[in-house]
């Protein structure tokens, strides 16, 4: 063996050869989520009868939620009724929302006599403006009352009229409910109220 041979250097590394670029992964396709058929149909009935003057908030199985104005809440609430065989509210309830100077009363209607419709709820919401100062029956915090379509809102709109100070114009009774006829510190339900002495 001769001393003229060359050995590789011992921490001479071997060539690396450049690494192929990794496919870019796949992002997965976002699937459209699929309303279920019937309620989907109901909600498309509403949407070709009344166009803009509706506003389909979800349509989920079992479930959808319109939004109406103060407006046009009874022609859409005769129209559910009549046409589309909702008929009865099973409850009515209201959110106070300070920041929007509005209250929102929501009837949860329902179906006895449409078998189809068993299991499903449709949520009629709409909005009355909020008065700071609140005058029940004697402010601009008013709604057209549902009772002459929907016979069983008649104790949920009064609840709402004392608890949040909406009044129902044409409602047959707008009398307390709950509390005693004398109140006269802000209705209760509201955001702003203060329970005294605590």
């Amino acid at each position: 063996m001769s001393s003229d041979t060359e050995k590789p250097a011992a921490d001479a590394q071997p060539e690396e050869k450049p690494t192929p670029p990794k496919p870019a992964a796949k992002k997965p396709e976002e699937k459209q989520e699929e309303l279920p058929a019937f309620e989907k149909g109901i909600s498309d009935k509403l949407v070709e009868k009344f166009g803009d003057k509706i506003e389909v908030a979800f349509v989920k199985e079992d479930r959808i939620r319109i939004n109406v104005s103060k407006e046009n809440v009874h022609e859409v609430a005769q129209f559910i009724r009549d046409d589309l065989h909702y008929d009865h509210a099973e409850s009515v309830t209201g959110v106070d929302f300070p920041q929007d100077k509005e209250i929102e009363v929501v009837y949860h209607l329902g179906s006895y006599s449409d078998t189809s419709l068993a299991r499903q709820i449709l949520v009629l919401a709409t909005r009355a403006p909020r008065e700071e100062s609140p005058i029940p029956g004697q402010d601009s915090t008013k709604l057209q009352s549902l009772r002459d379509v929907f016979y069983s809102v008649e104790f949920g709109e009064r609840e709402v009229f004392e608890m949040l100070g909406v009044y129902f114009e044409g409602h047959p009774d707008n009398r307390r409910l709950l509390l005693p006829e004398d109140w006269a510190d802000l209705p209760p339900l509201r955001k702003d109220f203060a329970i005294k002495g605590r």
